[in-house]
């Protein structure tokens, strides 16, 4: 969709030899162990047709939580409603209290005066949050038991959600984990929360995400171990079989997910610009200016392929695979947007250090 915890630091151990005829002293520093990644479950939700995938988050700053974000590779940044997080007294129709100086405390929770909005979607649907940039520590149940505890992480609090035609949404419906490189438009201090983690000796900053399996969307939510991995492993980028897309940096929004290719579809063979997104949960939008707008018929077949010689081929149904044509005079948006369906049969990797994505076909 468009818009740390501290470094383990290894102790060294100091072996004193103490001779009757001297005070020479020597020492030996212990071995240093590469750490390991850390491996996450997310839900698996499907309602209406569209198909989600959420991770959950059990701490905000100083308070106990039980939220479950909306797992976004196509956007960049965390956001979260106030309601319950924040007093109610905080918070009015047009804001939050703050009474004196440029920011007020609440729960472990840094609230910002900065103001701004952040949209999702296109021209011809979106959402708009109405917030403050703030900062709060966030944890996320991880399968050791322990979490994963990542400090200070910018995010943008909202107080107010409304659709295209600014009818308010319910609380917390529009909460993102928004994962995508670079930063936000609405605010370049917000970035990937993942960003924010520090994976330890050994590994790179990054994540992969383990190809969804079909049969866990399901209305009540399936919870799948092992999907989310943080660290990545000099395999992972060299030698596990992911194709490499060095991301190009535009602005405000930094470093871009989107990666030149090609789509061919029902004879024709467009170049565009391609971005893999969790957070669009039923449609893929092929953006094609010079075709008639409409959805695909079912058995149509479709053919991505990247700069860097990913392919991927799908085939259109009545239920799986939907595809439209859209012009991007009419959305806007000039991006070819992939749904989930994606990452049902591809495996997916962000190296926030080394500015690229990985594609891999499963």
């Amino acid at each position: 969709m468009k818009n740390k915890y501290p470094v383990k630091i290894l102790q060294l151990v100091a072996v004193l030899a103490i001779a009757a005829s001297s005070c020479k002293k020597s020492s030996t520093p212990a071995p240093v162990v590469d750490a390991k990644p850390v491996t996450i479950g997310l839900f698996e939700l499907t309602n209406s047709g569209n198909s989600r995938i959420f991770i959950p988050i059990s701490k905000i700053g100083t308070q106990t939580v039980n939220y479950d974000e909306i797992f976004d590779t196509g956007s960049t940044g965390f956001t979260i409603d106030a309601a319950g997080i924040v007093p109610a007294s905080m918070i009015t129709s047009t804001g939050f209290n703050i009474t004196a100086g440029d920011s007020i405390v609440t729960g472990g929770i840094t609230i910002t005066s900065h103001t701004s909005t952040m949209s999702y979607g296109n021209k011809t649907s979106s959402t708009t949050e109405y917030g403050n940039l703030a900062y709060a520590s966030i944890t996320i149940p991880d399968e050791a038991g322990s979490g994963v505890t990542i400090k200070r992480v910018p995010m943008f609090l909202y107080y107010k959600i409304v659709d295209q035609n600014n009818k308010s949404l319910t609380a917390h419906s529009g909460d993102i984990f928004g994962v995508g490189p670079g930063v936000s438009y609405t605010n370049s201090s917000i970035a990937s929360p993942l960003s924010y983690y520090s994976p330890g000796t050994g590994l790179t900053n990054g994540f992969k995400l383990a190809t969804l399996v079909s049969a866990d969307f399901t209305s009540g939510g399936t919870y799948v171990e092992g999907l989310l991995t943080l660290g990545l492993t000099s395999a992972d980028l060299n030698s596990s079989g992911f194709i490499m897309h060095p991301l190009s940096i535009t602005n405000p929004g930094g470093y871009s997910p989107d990666i030149p290719g090609t789509i061919t579809y029902g004879g024709n063979t467009i170049s565009a610009q391609l971005l893999f997104d969790t957070g669009t949960p039923s449609v893929t939008i092929i953006e094609d200016k010079t075709a008639s707008i409409g959805e695909l018929p079912q058995n149509t077949v479709v053919t991505v392929t990247t700069n860097k010689g990913f392919t991927y081929t799908y085939t259109t149904t009545d239920t799986n695979n939907l595809t439209e044509v859209q012009n991007p005079n009419n959305t806007g948006d000039f991006r070819s947007i992939f749904s989930i369906d994606f990452f049902v049969e591809n495996e997916f990797l962000t190296n926030y250090a080394g500015h690229q994505i990985g594609l891999k076909n499963n």
